[in-house]
């Protein structure tokens, strides 16, 4: 089978979705024959909470051990509203609108086991088992709520009885107890609860299918894990024979070993991706190419935005679908949304970790019940560009503004750059972790602060600014701000930023120079932010793509403010620059001329280590009338010192009827490659 995508595939995708999802080849069709691709979310955190998503790493290595923590410190009674609470906020139908407004079409659910049944060793009689209202309750909203936005549901067993892998954090376990593995009535409970979940939805076509179990990691023994998955699918198969059954493999779901060929024709193959190059998913599309299966890639995340563009652009065009890890988590950016946190909550934390010293038990109960209000999306606060990265960058590279649009005169605040991926709305020396590959976790943005890019953005104490400021600066990184300029004239220009050294600083306005080089001098700390004004810059009307350039780093950037000005400034030459074609030489005239008029080159003089070179052509730019175009008969390189004069009084006029003063010698910035 060859790995290419009809064209008919794509529109199909953007179809309204029909119901009842179901396997063809290595497609998901709709009731309608559509091809469907999933673009999902994982709801991990509501039915069961990892450490990492809450920040109680170190105060518990797992829920149970957390819930157990509580108990003995606030009460069972204080515990349960706790968790109640919980239950009741994280996830709600605004969620899931929000979900589908967003573009997304599926949830994959992670499941406690927990909240459907009990554990063995809680079971009054050894063997059966005591089915509990709450997680089927909880399933039940949710599903209706996916059906009132054409959204399928995808049931994801996070965490099996006894737990189905070592790592306590992500299922469970409880390392004193049999696991699922060593135990028979923990196997058994597992094929009960799978075949009373099919029982009960077999027949709604919001149900996108069955995950049987979430990365399994555990040492078993040959085809212990296929085995297990049929006794399951039959099962399931008593009760429900047209939902999907998606399988993962051992070792956190990417080893498909003895789980091959497929046996059921209504089957998926799910792997997860993590922190790994997006080049080839030639480890795990065999499959598919083999058996004529589709895959899906079922959890993902915890990057950077580029990132998830780059991966979810290699998944659909392998026509695999893809489900996001998580919806939202504690004060993070790199999840749809961030759940604040409170001073209570983490005083508790704190003193779970041996940190500090007990809080009250009011102020702790205060601070989990706090906690619990604030799941609500409500009270989340949006982060926009990862959503924006996952959906709607993977088809555009166009640069959208980032909060409102940007007007001169006014202010820009350099934290709010466009919206759009590396290389057009921003270039950054680092912008996403590829550890697995590398061995060398890389943060992405470094001050983890307000945005999932590569640009290093941190909280800053400029009382002139947002809240935030661009930081960890270096050579040639640069941001791209969509403007309208709503007059033409002068402005001055003041650059807001903080520094312990000298560096430069410039800007473009679609792709030309508007200033020359700003010079930002030390100001004795990080924090001490101070102003730096460029007077007589002039602006066309109109709207424009303004690059903020560091073409030197180590500074921190906070706003950039536009004032016009009544004043208009003696016609000279304000910048040159050397092109990247090596016999191009850009002049910027701080006013723009007249364009019909005719230039003698005669008037101009090039000197490249102080020899004159000769000029085969001048022009000015139709584009922008402050630049003329020097073309050289000869080239120059990156180590040439070139200089450029102008001779002629009287000569070159401007729209304001001034003529270019004469200038001798003037610099030419050469930074070619």
């Amino acid at each position: 089978m060859k790995n290419f995508l009809p064209i008919f595939f794509f529109l199909a995708t953007h179809l309204i979705y029909s119901q009842n999802l179901s396997t063809l080849g290595p497609y998901l069709k709709d009731d309608n024959s559509n091809n469907v691709i999933l673009r999902g979310i994982n709801l991990g955190g509501w039915m069961l909470q990892e450490p990492y998503l809450f920040q109680f790493t170190g105060a518990a290595d797992s829920q149970h051990e957390f819930k157990e923590k509580l108990v003995e410190f606030i009460g069972q009674e204080n515990t349960d509203n706790f968790y109640n609470a919980w239950y009741e906020n994280f996830i709600t139908q605004g969620d899931v609108d929000s979900l589908a407004s967003h573009g997304y079409n599926s949830i994959r659910l992670p499941m406690h086991y927990d909240l459907f049944t009990l554990p063995i060793q809680n079971e009054p009689v050894s063997g059966e088992n005591t089915w509990l209202d709450l997680g089927f309750s909880m399933v039940d909203n949710l599903l209706d709520w996916c059906e009132a936005n054409n959204m399928y549901l995808i049931l994801d067993l996070h965490a099996a009885p006894g737990g189905q892998g070592f790592g306590s954090d992500i299922n469970d376990y409880n390392p004193n107890l049999p696991s699922l593995w060593e135990s028979e009535e923990n196997k058994n409970k597992t094929i009960a609860l799978w075949g009373k979940l099919a029982e009960r939805y077999s027949d709604e076509p919001w149900i996108g299918g069955y995950d049987l179990l979430n990365e399994t990691h555990w040492d078993l023994a040959e085809n212990e894990l296929r085995n297990f998955y049929i006794d399951v699918t039959n099962e399931i198969r008593q009760y429900d024979q047209q939902h999907i059954i998606f399988i993962e493999g051992n070792g956190y779901a990417n080893d498909f070993s003895g789980l091959t060929p497929p046996w059921d024709d209504n089957m998926v193959y799910s792997f997860h991706k993590y922190w790994s190059f997006n080049d080839s998913l030639d480890w795990v599309t065999w499959i598919r190419n083999e058996y004529g299966v589709p895959l899906w890639m079922g959890e993902g995340g915890e990057n950077s935005n580029q990132w998830f563009t780059e991966a979810i652009k290699v998944f659909e065009e392998n026509y695999i679908g893809w489900a996001f890890w998580p919806w939202k988590k504690l004060e993070s950016i790199s999840a749809p949304y961030a759940i604040p946190t409170n001073s209570n909550y983490q005083s508790l934390i704190n003193y779970f970790r041996g940190e500090a010293s007990a809080p009250s038990i009011e102020n702790a109960v205060n601070g989990l019940m706090q906690l619990a209000e604030d799941s609500h999306i409500s009270n989340n606060r949006f982060q926009r560009d990862v959503v924006d990265a996952m959906i709607r960058q993977v088809n555009s590279n166009e640069t959208l503004p980032f909060n409102g649009q940007n007007n001169i005169p006014g202010i820009l605040y350099a934290s709010d750059y466009d919206l759009g991926t590396m290389d057009y709305a921003y270039s950054d020396s680092d912008y996403a972790t590829y550890h697995i590959n590398t061995d060398n976790f890389q943060a992405w943005n470094q001050g983890w602060q307000y945005r999932n890019d590569g640009v290093d953005i941190e909280n800053s104490s400029d009382t002139d600014g947002n809240g935030y400021q661009v930081g960890f600066t270096s050579e040639d990184e640069w941001l791209i701000f969509s403007v309208e300029i709503q007059e033409s004239g002068f402005y001055n220009i003041v650059t807001r930023y903080a520094s312990t050294s000298s560096g430069i600083f410039s800007m473009e306005l679609d792709g030309i120079p508007i200033v020359d080089n700003i010079i930002l001098y030390n100001t004795g700390s990080y924090s001490n932010f101070v102003n730096k004004l460029t007077q007589g810059i002039y602006l066309p009307e109109g709207t424009f793509k303004l690059k903020m350039k560091m073409v030197t780093g180590g500074y921190n950037l906070s706003t950039i403010n536009f004032d016009i000005s009544e004043e208009i400034p003696e016609f000279s030459i304000e910048y040159a620059e050397a092109q990247e074609d090596l016999s191009t030489i850009l002049l910027l005239l701080n006013q723009p001329l007249d364009i019909d008029q005719a230039i003698d080159s005669s008037h101009f003089g090039v000197f490249v280590n102080s020899e004159e070179v000769s000029i085969s052509d001048i022009e000015i730019s139709e584009e922008n009338p402050q630049v003329i175009y020097i073309s050289l008969d000869e080239e120059y390189n990156f180590l040439d010192d070139i200089s450029v004069s102008f001779y002629q009084e009287s000569e070159l006029e401007s729209i304001f009827s001034e003529f270019l003063i004469p200038f001798s010698q003037f610099p030419v910035y050469n930074n070619v490659s």
